[in-house]
């Protein structure tokens, strides 16, 4: 059986394709490169844990029950469900521990994995201390202020935030909610000297 040479058409996608790869191979071997020989990280690290000694144990009870084959913490896991790192920025001990208690209730919907009849219900009927373990060693799990999995804002200012806020915000959003950065501001102001 004879060959058939490529038509032009797949020629040029051929081409377009290989200088694609070759493209994105170099791009890779750069990026490689950089980060291996660069002093400084190549990506800012926003989240932080300073495990106390309940989280310890909390930090012992998530690996028993396995739950990094579904969560994410201390930048282990899979991110199959919620990526837990930070989560303590957000939340305290006791709203966790509730969540861990009573999941939909706290969530006020149903819940993916936590609740009755799913995977991740044997956290409700763990004892009460495990659960408190489990939660403070969530609320242990912070981020710095400003990044994409804190509550809180940066400290200062941005002009991007605001220039975004003046673009879509809806007229009436500060009549509906409080802007805490301005909160932030008027205490730092009023505890300068």
């Amino acid at each position: 059986m004879k060959k058939q040479p490529l038509k032009s058409g797949e020629k040029i996608l051929l081409t377009v394709f290989g200088a694609f790869f070759v493209l994105a191979m170099i791009g890779y071997v750069v990026l490689e490169a950089v980060r291996l020989t660069s002093d400084k990280p190549m990506f800012v690290q926003t989240t932080f844990f300073n495990l106390s000694e309940d989280g310890k144990l909390g930090h012992t009870l998530y690996k028993k029950y396995n739950c990094n084959a579904c969560h994410r913490a201390m930048r282990m896991g899979t991110s199959m469900g919620l990526i837990l790192d930070g989560i303590g920025s957000k939340y305290d001990a006791a709203r966790l521990e509730a969540f861990l208690t009573n999941p939909e209730a706290v969530y006020g919907a149903v819940t993916i994995d936590h609740g009755p009849r799913k995977e991740a219900q044997f956290v409700e009927r763990l004892p009460a201390e495990e659960r408190r373990l489990l939660a403070v060693f969530l609320s242990d799990l912070k981020a710095v202020a400003g990044s994409s999995v804190a509550k809180v804002p940066p400290p200062e200012r941005s002009e991007f935030v605001d220039n975004m806020v003046k673009s879509w915000a809806p007229a009436d959003w500060k009549e509906r909610f409080e802007d805490i950065r301005e909160k932030d501001q008027e205490s730092n102001s009023e505890a300068a000297p």
